[in-house]
């Protein structure tokens, strides 16, 4: 039979405050046998059931200060008779680390602090198993430990300052910015996270909505002209503002922003400029401003001339950058006719405010007295340029026109007239100082110079000083004095097979003449030319001509060439004409009368090749035995191939032996006697593991001087090849049968019994101990092998 499993929750309020323990009733109850018992809002009850009062959730306190475990509740399941034979098992999020369970009694306890804004709640399941048998008694069941909130955060606001602005004058409640604080603890439970709003700083300019946190103008017509920042600190303190809560604060810094509500005023009534009368159109006079206490846009002015005497001579612009209103000479000046004028000039506000516009009218009016200076002007011309015609064909001297200039002045001092030769190199025109009449210098030409612009200059007498100038601007008429020619060069043929009344070439001419009726030419063939002619001159009247054939049947065997005079004629007065000649060449066409060949010369010179190729072929021939030498110098320079061409080329020489050798008489085998004599080498030897090559020198340092042992010889052979950078890299043996000189018994070969020539004593070799004993008997024996 399934029973449940009970947990007890155990309330210590003197730990755990408020903790408590949720009991919900799940939906699938049914009554069968079996006691639960479970602590209800009622009390303790009793109920028969399958599954009866069901835990889903308990709340645990965060931030536990205890020096013990905290106690979360308690595991019973009614198959537990107390005779220990089941234990309870603890599974899920933090199970084994975070809570702990006695597997006994059931008991849950938790290890650490638990901090809700970590981790809010916990899942585990729980599970009663028989300890004999491992089989769990009972369905796992599962169940939530939720950590309940202590207030351990204070208000974070989202911005440590704000910066806000809000326009001035504003109407009291102006919303100005809202500021916004979050606090991390549990916003479902309590009043922890609940956040009140007040102000700390700023008072009695704004205020501040305790729930929203909207911050608004609290003082009417705060004016930015008398202060402009505000720095208003807001307080967010959770508990609903309650004491005991958690606080936090934020700077909020109001700028107040401008509105136009002040009109510009001039600071003065009356202004006073002077300037010479000889100030140039567009040039300032002075500056005048209009004070606007506001700032941006609404200090905006715009200045006008709205009366005076000086409406016409005087302009005013305004100078954005500054707000200053520029007065400038609208017309030139003169001394003698006026010398003070009077404006009247306006400065208003071009960005009003319809709210303000009861404060009074944003404009005011200023008088402007300008006083004009008598200077020394220059001399002044009628006209500001002069244009003047005279045919190409004027004599020397003849009359072009006349300038005429004045003193402006009052003293009207005499005027003195020249050219600026800087305008004038070639010298063409010449003036009459004293009336200014100009004239021609030197004979002129259209066709070479149509305009000539020159200057004229007008000197006080007086005062050289003033000088005037005009320009003049000399046009040369034509005349017809330039006969008509070819337009171009025309390369004209005719083909053998032509028929006669053939045309072959259209021709047009030019005229650098320039007529006001435009070019008229004619086209005609010379009397003496016409006479037995092969070609004919047909004049199209369009100012072309076509070239015609007058026979059939022309041969370049014959007549390669013909030349044929045109001349030609304009329509003007007097009557220009000249003769061009046209060259014709007789050239063999195809059948539609394209050109094929027009040189005679093929076919009456003898077969062969010409200078040209013959010497195209005597370059080509130097070129490639140039080749050929290169090539082979190269050849001669290039390097022998190295004995290793790669670094992985590494091969091992093994050199075999196959007889004994003949002892010490065998010295071509091997020379003992280098090992115990080293300087003794000869140095013409050449090594015997690879090929002698003469390229490749054997290079040997000096022997040493100590042969005391042949480690010290073989050492000094081993660097000698590892510095040698002829050797190649191939490995050797070599097999020195050698003792060395370092041992007291000497040497026991018997290689050195023949530089003996007595007998030796062998007797001590007996006093060597046992392993000497043989070497005893065999060498201190022999005296009684002689006996015998």
């Amino acid at each position: 039979m399934r029973t449940c499993l009970l947990i007890v929750v155990w309330a210590c309020l003197s730990q755990l405050g408020d903790a408590k323990a949720l009991f919900k009733r799940t939906t699938d109850v049914v009554v069968k046998e079996g006691m639960v018992v479970g602590r209800g809002d009622d009390g303790w009850a009793l109920k028969r059931s399958k599954r009866g009062w069901m835990w889903n959730q308990f709340f645990l306190l965060e931030e536990y200060t205890g020096s013990d475990y905290q106690y979360v509740g308690k595991l019973h399941s009614d198959q537990d008779k107390g005779d220990g034979t089941l234990k309870y098992v603890l599974s899920g999020d933090g199970a084994g680390s975070l809570f702990l369970i006695d597997e006994n009694s059931g008991d849950i306890h938790a290890t650490k602090r638990l901090d809700r804004e970590e981790k809010a709640y916990y899942t585990l399941r729980a599970q009663a198993v028989n300890k004999r048998t491992g089989r769990p008694v009972e369905p796992e069941s599962q169940f939530v430990i939720k950590i309940h909130d202590i207030n351990d955060n204070e208000p974070k606001f989202t911005k440590d300052t704000y910066i806000a602005s809000v326009p001035e004058m504003s109407d009291v409640g102006t919303p100005v910015v809202q500021v916004t604080a979050t606090d991390d603890d549990d916003a479902t439970y309590g009043n922890s996270a609940r956040v009140v709003y007040s102000i700390l700083q700023g008072q009695p300019y704004f205020s501040v909505e305790p729930d929203t946190g909207i911050i608004r103008t609290a003082l009417a017509n705060m004016n930015r002209e008398n202060k402009e920042k505000y720095q208003v600190v807001i307080q967010a303190k959770d508990m609903a503002g309650q004491i005991g809560g958690l606080s936090g604060t934020a700077t909020v810094n109001i700028t107040l922003t401008d509105v136009n509500d002040n009109p510009p005023r001039f600071p003065q009534g009356t202004y006073q400029f002077s300037t010479p009368e000889s100030t140039e159109v567009g040039s300032p006079v002075g500056r005048i401003k209009a004070n606007d206490a506001d700032v941006g846009e609404n200090a905006e002015v715009k200045y006008n001339i709205i009366g005076g005497d000086g409406v016409d001579m005087f302009d005013i612009m305004t100078d954005k950058d500054i707000q200053e209103g520029v007065i400038t000479v609208k017309r030139p000046l003169d001394y003698e006719r006026k010398k003070i004028y009077t404006i009247k000039v306006q400065a208003e506000n071009t960005h009003l405010d319809p709210r303000f516009l009861l404060l009074g009218p944003f404009k005011d009016t200023a008088t402007v007295k300008i006083t004009v200076e008598d200077v020394d002007e220059p001399p002044v011309f009628e006209r500001a340029s002069y244009i003047m015609e005279v045919k190409e064909d004027a004599s020397i001297g003849t009359l072009i026109g006349s300038v005429i200039a004045a003193d402006p002045d009052a003293t009207k001092s005499l005027i003195r007239y020249s050219i600026d030769r800087l305008t004038d190199l070639d010298r063409m025109f010449n003036i009459h100082s004293g009336n200014g009449s100009i004239i021609t210098f030197k004979h002129l030409d259209r066709e070479s110079f149509p305009w000539h612009n020159i200057t004229v200059t007008a000197t006080e007498i007086s005062n050289p000083k003033q000088v005037g100038r005009v320009p003049v601007y000399i046009r040369i008429l034509d005349i017809n004095d330039n006969a008509p020619e070819f337009a171009t060069f025309y390369e004209t043929f005719v083909c053998e097979n032509a028929k006669a009344g053939q045309r072959i070439q259209t021709v047009s001419a030019v005229d650098n003449d320039d007529p006001i009726g435009g070019h008229k030419f004619f086209f005609s063939l010379p009397a003496e030319a016409s006479v037995n002619a092969n070609f004919t001159v047909r004049d199209n009247k369009d100012n072309t001509a076509g070239i015609l054939t007058r026979q059939s049947g022309f041969s370049r065997l014959e007549r390669s060439t013909y030349l044929v005079p045109v001349v030609i004629s304009d329509g003007g007065y007097p009557m220009q004409s000249s003769t061009s000649t046209l060259t014709i060449l007789v050239c063999t066409c195809d059948r539609e009368g394209n050109m094929q060949s027009c040189n005679a010369e093929p076919l009456i010179l003898p077969a062969g090749l010409s200078t040209g190729a013959l010497i195209a072929i005597l370059l080509c021939i130097i070129i490639l035995l140039i080749i050929v030498v290169l090539f082979a110098a190269l050849r001669r320079q290039k390097q022998k191939e190295p004995l290793i061409i790669s670094k992985e080329d590494i091969r091992d020489n093994i050199v075999s032996y196959n007889d004994e050798g003949g002892g010490e008489e065998d010295t071509q085998a091997f020379d003992i006697g280098t090992l115990r004599n080293p300087e003794a080498i000869d140095d013409n030897k050449l090594r015997r593991d690879i090929i002698p090559e003469t390229l490749f020198p054997s290079r040997r340092t000096a022997p040493t001087r100590d042969n005391a042992d042949v480690r010290d010889f073989i050492n000094q052979r081993l660097q000698e090849n590892d510095t040698d950078p002829t050797a190649p890299p191939y490995d050797s043996l070599a097999t020195y049968a050698y003792e060395g000189n370092g041992s007291i018994a000497e040497s026991l070969s018997s290689l050195e019994s023949a530089t003996t020539e007595g007998d030796q004593d062998y007797n001590y070799l007996s006093e060597w101990g046992p392993r000497f004993k043989k070497l005893a008997d065999m060498y201190g024996g022999e005296d009684s092998d002689k006996d015998s």
